[in-house]
């Protein structure tokens, strides 16, 4: 067996992208493939396939990153024929010799539709991919609902019961340090196992700076007598227009001003003409699911992100 990128054969991209994309999972399209490698956020050196002695491919691994990535940021779509035995031996394989050549594991993200256990075929394909991720050290999942707004569900008027204005760097970065204090965020609650507080919160500044949506969107969510009550970071995608981040102060939670919060960032989507605005959280995160229910936001499926813990943490 073989596992290469196509970048070492360029000849085989078309027999790479060529590869059925049907099966429980989704997968994209050729059509969605060529796009993406247009765009340049999917590349040669990040499609990887493995290959038999007679050279037929038998399983394909499709790294994401942004245009100006200089590593893949993710993957999305690991495929193995029906033919072979074991496709979570061979889809380790695969995925380990891309993490080798990346020097990094990037996490894996799985689109399902919300009711996915139900269905055994799908269910068993998803098992076999956990347990491949597992095996090339993904071992942490985290699951989430992903939200769609669309204008058909309307804006809320301001309630005002909140200001909302811009603020300087070192105030988001004491905003975001305060929100991650009890935050039900896993993700969030996993990095504070092995950071500190303004250590992510510096982390994540830049991260949501990285972004492609614009630095002069983010306001800070304060209380009429100018107390701290949260922050609003409307973001952006490749592709479409979305929540960001969000959140209330520990002291301010329970109180309902996380719709307030939650409204202002689809305000000032949809006043900027945007047809689609996308969100996620995590399953476990309950309120904030319902606050995405009462702001009209539709549950579109789920994703499901396996990734590695940090260096010396089992999963």
């Amino acid at each position: 067996m073989r596992f290469r990128a196509v970048l070492e054969d360029p000849a085989a991209l078309d027999r790479a992208l060529a590869y059925p994309a049907d099966g429980p999972v989704a997968a994209l399209p050729a059509d969605r493939v060529r796009e993406e490698f247009a765009a340049h956020r999917l590349r040669p050196e990040w499609t990887w396939f493995a290959e038999d002695a007679d050279g037929r491919v038998l399983a394909r691994a499709l790294w994401w990153g942004r245009a100006d990535s200089v590593r893949p940021v993710a993957l999305d779509c690991l495929q193995v024929r029906s033919c072979v035995d074991d496709p979570a031996a061979l889809a380790a394989a695969l995925l380990g010799a891309g993490h080798a050549a990346f020097g990094t594991r990037p996490g894996y993200d799985l689109s399902l539709p919300r009711g996915w256990r139900a269905d055994p075929a799908l269910a068993g394909a998803v098992a076999w991919r956990r347990e491949a991720a597992a095996r090339a050290g993904l071992t942490r999942g985290i699951e989430r609902l992903r939200y769609e707004w669309t204008p058909a569900a309307g804006t809320a008027a301001p309630a005002g019961g909140l200001v909302f204005r811009e603020g300087t760097d070192e105030e988001f970065l004491d905003a975001f340090v305060r929100l991650s204090r009890g935050s039900l965020d896993l993700a969030t609650r996993y990095e504070l196992e092995t950071t500190d507080e303004e250590e992510l919160a510096r982390a994540d500044l830049a991260f949501y700076r990285d972004c492609p949506g614009e630095r002069s969107w983010w306001r800070l969510a304060h209380l009429p007598d100018g107390t701290l009550a949260g922050m609003a970071i409307p973001s952006a995608t490749p592709y479409h227009r979305n929540v960001g981040y969000l959140g209330v102060v520990p002291e301010q939670r329970g109180k309902g001003l996380i719709d307030e919060v939650l409204a202002e960032i689809t305000r000032f989507h949809a006043a900027a003409g945007a047809e689609r605005i996308t969100a996620t959280t995590d399953t476990v995160n309950l309120p904030m699911a319902a606050a995405f229910d009462r702001a009209g936001y539709e549950v579109t499926g789920i994703r499901l992100v396996l990734e590695a813990p940090p260096a010396g943490r089992g999963g």
